[in-house]
């Protein structure tokens, strides 16, 4: 089954109030999908997207000294994020860990399995893995289930103000 992507500006109603509200003026697109396909290895096998065309988001809470931070994390679908390493250095924190899925869809406004970093709070760091800067094609969640946005690392960078660091293990 082929997507059906269309300028993100025509399908606004297919994304999270927060993602809506913070996408203006980013060329990216967007295509429905089935929500019960929206975990990564699904969606991939389903639409015959390149699990290297395809970015996850998650959530990181890190702590020091009775403090939690929040951040986003990206990286490809091939490769897994070096949280307590990379992340935990770079975020300065003695612990950080994904945060729990009531918190990260409360804190967010978005749904668990579609969260995005764009939209996110501004205070919230957005790191990116430098593999997810180099593609031209990158397909990411839109914040909620039922749909996914596809855009180049470097706009998905611009978008956020994502830092570029090398994230993975």
């Amino acid at each position: 089954m082929s997507l059906d992507w269309m300028p993100v500006a025509d399908g606004l109603d297919l994304l999270a109030e927060p993602v809506a509200k913070a996408i203006t003026g980013v060329a990216a697109r967007v295509a429905p999908i089935d929500a019960e396909l929206a975990d990564t290895a699904a969606f991939c096998e389903r639409y015959g997207v390149a699990l290297a065309d395809s970015a996850n988001c998650v959530i990181v809470a890190a702590k020091r000294g009775g403090e939690t931070r929040y951040a986003a994390v990206m990286v490809l679908a091939t490769h897994r994020a070096d949280i307590n390493g990379v992340v935990r250095r770079h975020l300065g924190a003695k612990k950080a860990s994904f945060a729990p899925q009531p918190e990260a869809v409360a804190l967010t406004g978005m749904e668990y399995g579609g969260i995005t970093p764009i939209g996110l709070p501004e205070e919230w760091p957005v790191l990116v893995d430098r593999n997810v800067i180099d593609r031209s094609f990158v397909v990411i969640g839109s914040g909620v289930r039922r749909s996914k946005l596809a855009l180049s690392g470097k706009e998905l960078a611009e978008a956020t103000n994502a830092e570029i660091i090398a994230l993975t293990l």
